[in-house]
């Protein structure tokens, strides 16, 4: 399984995590964490737009898994939204689903950041299976 938002470096994972599903005929989960269920309001110019985070995330993970349907067809992809932070989402959805392995990025994992935390670091120390750190940059 593998965790997603909108950048590009967790684009990267994605395909990584997929690559790996592929190799060993295994079927990839493609997950995208919220907050909360909360429907945020914001002001984009003079226009007034309604947020809602799970319909978001389900789109994020989604549209992530579409794109990997795309290039490994014979892949089985599945796409969720999973509340909660990032690395906690993750841990949990993989307990949840009993998953061999969770593919994150190295996103946050260079300089000053390794010493705060990352989500990487989060879950590796937190997962009850196999973590596979893909390098993003």
């Amino acid at each position: 399984m593998t965790g997603v938002d909108e950048s590009e470096t967790a684009a990267v994972a994605a395909r990584k995590a997929a690559e790996l599903a592929n190799v060993h005929e295994a079927e990839l989960h493609v997950i995208s964490a919220y907050g909360n269920q909360e429907v945020r309001t914001l002001r984009a110019g003079g226009d007034v737009v309604e947020i809602n985070q799970v319909e978001n995330a389900t789109r994020v993970a989604k549209g992530v898994a579409d794109s990997l349907r795309g290039e490994f067809p014979n892949l089985t992809i599945t796409s969720n939204a999973a509340l909660g932070q990032p690395g906690e989402a993750l841990v949990s959805t993989a307990s949840e689903l009993d998953a061999d392995l969770i593919v994150v990025g190295n996103k946050r994992v260079q300089g000053f950041s390794r010493v705060l935390g990352s989500i990487a670091r989060d879950v590796a120390s937190e997962a009850h299976c196999d973590v596979y750190i893909a390098y993003t940059r």
